[in-house]
């Protein structure tokens, strides 16, 4: 167990009240049934009741720390904890709720809807009234709330009238409305450390009304380990794995859990994966940036890390699609198709065997030279053509199919490439007040070396033909300037 201070050490009921009894749906009901095990899954007889049996979140536990603070001075604001499963958000709700000696109401944002939204919000009104009594309204998943739902709340939080405790395992800048998270605090839960996850699992062992004391079962040393270290920081799922090893070693009738019944009872670890959410965008991120940085065991670590968590393999098809044309280029033109035979692969395989040619793909992308310099001068050109979206296209590159448009001068002048010696016309395909502006900056690497010779040589030349082409070889009006404007992906 960590040396840390518990989030509530030292933190005692305040003295000019008596602590005021729980509410049927109160903060001892939110934490822990009154009766023994009965049917329920170990984690739930589990859950603290008393801050003494809190343990972890070192970074809200500190002397003067914000919610450490808020806990002493009984004054507790609507907040947001928001945090991974298993890591104390509704225990730690319930707590809170108790120190304020307030009615606790806890409140689904999957089953209950508006209409008991406002039943609660009218009986803390009366509640208020009748007995000075405040009342904690605690919504759990708050992201599954629709922005309705939510509406409804903010006047009442804004006037005090609940106070709000949400818990969240989706960033809250996302999930949340605006107006209502202004109105709140935002307390971020960590994953326990295995030594916390640990010591959790040893005291339900030993607890014999509510754990597992009753079976006279031990756990070697090593599986106790193995709890806190794969069960992801997530103490609800390592009671649970607990339980089942434990099942596992009465049915072997042996009295000690063995590091084989905790592996089993684990299963597979399950990524800690939401396709819509915030990891999802994290674990992309990753895999882009370990692409785009050469690197192609991170890439192959993250790729593996989504594949696990259920990703879409078309999405990541897509996106690897993407990193060839944002981050390859024409350092490596190969790369493009190298990433849609991989796409086709996939879809002519399916998974497993289709995930293989995803990893090549990664990989390949991930070796090869990079290049962005199509990708910024896609984004300069895209910039100049948004600035300039009136600007009339050159008579002598227009079409001209008809005889009334070559009288009105489509078409006049125009050279045709071929038929110039090396094959470049003195000529500029540039509106007028473009004439000269340059987007595309090959790079020194990879195939872009050959672009950039090649470019060097139609620039010189056009200039060539250009300056043969007036009376005393001077250069032609329009001089390219290089232009540097930037445009990076933030991926």
């Amino acid at each position: 167990m960590t040396d840390e201070p518990s989030l509530f050490a030292g933190v005692e009921p305040r003295a000019d009240r008596p602590a005021a009894p729980a509410d049927a749906a109160g903060p001892a009901a939110a934490a822990a049934p009154e009766a023994g095990r009965a049917d329920a899954p170990l984690a739930a007889p589990m859950r603290p009741r008393t801050r003494a049996e809190v343990v972890g979140q070192p970074k809200l536990a500190g002397e003067g720390r914000p919610l450490r603070q808020l806990i002493e001075s009984g004054r507790v604001p609507s907040l947001i904890f928001w945090g991974p499963p298993g890591t104390g958000k509704t225990t730690l709700a319930g707590l809170l709720a108790s120190r304020m000696e307030a009615a606790f109401v806890p409140f689904s944002a999957v089953t209950d809807g508006i209409p008991r939204v406002r039943r609660v919000l009218e009986e803390a009104k009366a509640r208020r009234a009748a007995t000075g009594r405040g009342t904690v309204l605690f919504v759990d998943e708050i992201h599954r709330f629709n922005r309705a739902q939510q509406d409804a709340l903010l006047p009442h939080v804004e006037r005090g009238a609940v106070t709000l405790i949400g818990a969240t395992t989706e960033n809250p800048s996302f999930e949340v409305v605006g107006p209502l998270l202004s109105r709140t605090r935002v307390f971020v839960l960590e994953p326990l450390a295995p030594e916390d996850v640990a010591e959790i699992c040893a005291r339900a062992l030993r607890d014999r009304k509510r754990g597992l004391g009753d079976t006279g079962l031990s756990i070697d040393e090593d599986a106790l380990a193995r709890l806190g270290i794969e069960s992801d920081g997530d103490a609800r799922r390592a009671l649970n794995a607990l339980e089942t090893a434990a099942d596992l070693a009465g049915v072997a009738g042996v009295a000690a859990i063995s590091e084989d019944h905790v592996a089993a009872a684990l299963q597979k670890r399950f990524a800690r994966y939401d396709k819509s959410g915030e990891e999802h965008f994290n674990l992309i991120s990753a895999l882009h940036k370990a692409v785009r940085g050469s690197d192609a065991d991170a890439a192959l670590y993250w790729l593996a890390r989504m594949l696990d968590g259920g990703e879409d393999p078309m999405y990541l098809a897509r996106r690897i699609v993407r990193m060839a044309t944002e981050d390859i280029g024409l350092a490596d033109p190969g790369a493009l198709a190298v990433t849609i035979a991989a796409r086709d692969a996939y879809h002519f395989l399916g998974s497993p065997e289709g995930d293989l040619a995803l990893a090549q793909a990664v990989t390949y992308l991930a070796i090869a030279p990079k290049s962005n310099a199509v990708y910024r001068a896609f984004g300069g050109a895209g910039r100049a053509a948004r600035e300039t979206p009136a600007e009339p296209v050159p008579f002598h590159i227009r079409n001209a199919p008809t005889g009334l448009m070559k009288e009105l001068g489509y078409g006049a002048g125009y050279r045709y490439d071929h038929d110039e010696e090396d094959g470049v016309a003195a000529q500029s395909y540039l509106p007028e007040s473009l004439r000269g502006r340059r987007w595309y900056d090959p790079v020194e690497r990879g195939w872009e070396v050959n672009a950039r010779r090649r470019l060097e040589a139609i620039r010189g030349s056009r200039a060539r033909a250009a300056a043969e082409a007036r009376p005393g070889g001077e250069a032609g009006t329009g001089t390219d300037t290089e232009t540097t404007e930037e445009h990076r992906s933030t991926e």
